[in-house]
């Protein structure tokens, strides 16, 4: 029960902080830490592998997902002139929390 009102008010305030940021590191794989609102995206030289950032609703999971053009499924990354990112397609956990949502310039939309 604590953890549901805790989502919930997690959901409520998002729209109250600062937009997500994108920050970039270097290599193929995502930190064993993640930030709690970034994103961090593994870039090996000039080639995007991965977007990681911790899964909005609050149930801690990390969610990964593959920018490489081989990869299927995989996702676009782009950022809005101040550096806040999107994503498409949408992401949709079919396991887990089973969060379905969208994330535009920083902010996630669920669905």
């Amino acid at each position: 029960m604590l953890k549901k009102l805790y989502r919930r008010l997690l959901c409520k305030l998002d729209p109250l902080l600062p937009a997500r940021k994108l920050t970039v590191i270097e290599g193929d794989s995502l930190p064993n830490k993640m930030p709690m609102r970034s994103l961090v995206l593994a870039r090996d030289g000039q080639e995007d592998w991965c977007v990681g950032f911790k899964c909005p609703c609050g149930c801690g999971h990390t969610i990964e997902l593959l920018l490489i053009e081989e990869a299927s499924p995989r996702w676009d990354c782009e950022l809005d002139p101040q550096g806040h990112p999107s994503l498409h397609p949408s992401v949709w956990l079919k396991s887990g929390c089973k969060s379905h949502f969208w994330l535009k310039h920083g902010r996630i939309h669920w669905v």
